[in-house]
């Protein structure tokens, strides 16, 4: 229980990776409120039901007044906020595609969400993070960003984008005690990437070919992860980019 009585913010909780951390930091002791367009009161009836403190809301990353609304709702339930897990991100419905057939919307799109809902999402919580003494903020970056992977430029590019606000932000916060750090997936079997099939079958193959440890990845696999950086024995780290990816890229 090495999270009890710590506040955890998740934003793209209602599903996927970032349920499975969601549900990992409730299950060390937390309290947690899951953020995301759809699904997130579901998901927090489920957490709920196991006897877990959950609150589920609705929340669009790149809207300045729902990011607020998102802190201060968990301010009014819980009474403060000690982890922000930065997990909404534009992936499982993106089609892989030439660079140039990338339309400026989708451009615009896709980095919004990554990247803008970053810095909204953290600047919504920040005073809170300052006032607990102890804040964590964890980016969710990619594997993506250090391999360059192809036809998925806009997303990349954005991965690349929270490993550098990653570092910058541990940096600018350090002085407020707070531990700013990112994981890097490598191709996850989520729910979303998994109703995909375009995307699960020009990614999975050379996936599962890359890994040392030959094997599909999924949400579960991320979890230990998020809660190690959370937790107090990651207390002496900030600044850094862990690749959680079975061995595909060592970093």
């Amino acid at each position: 229980m090495k999270l009890a009585g710590k506040v955890a913010v998740v934003t793209g909780a209602g599903q996927g990776i970032g349920f499975a951390i969601a549900q990992a930091m409730a299950d060390q002791g937390a309290q947690v409120v899951i953020a995301d367009q759809r699904g997130a009161e579901e998901a927090a009836v489920r957490l709920s039901a196991t006897g877990q403190q959950a609150l589920g809301l609705r929340v669009d990353v790149t809207n300045e007044d729902d990011c607020a609304r998102m802190a201060s709702a968990t301010l009014e339930r819980f009474g403060r906020i000690d982890i922000l897990v930065t997990n909404a991100a534009i992936f499982s419905s993106l089609t892989p595609k030439p660079f140039e057939e990338i339309s400026v919307a989708e451009w615009r799109s896709v980095m919004d969400v990554n990247t803008l809902g970053v810095f909204l999402s953290v600047r919504a919580c920040l005073s809170a993070l300052r006032k607990s003494g102890d804040g964590r903020i964890i980016t969710l970056s990619s594997g993506v960003a250090f391999k360059g992977n192809p036809l998925y430029l806009h997303y990349v590019a954005s991965k690349g984008a929270v490993v550098s606000m990653t570092r910058s932000l541990a940096r600018e916060l350090g002085a407020d005690g707070i531990r700013v750090n990112s994981i890097a997936p490598g191709f996850t079997l989520s729910e979303g990437v998994a109703a995909n099939p375009a995307l699960v079958a020009g990614a999975r193959g050379p996936s599962l070919v890359g890994r040392v440890l030959a094997r599909d990845m999924f949400p579960g696999d991320i979890v230990g992860a998020a809660c190690f950086l959370a937790g107090p024995d990651a207390a002496f780290i900030t600044g850094q980019t862990l690749v959680v990816d079975g061995g595909a890229y060592f970093h």
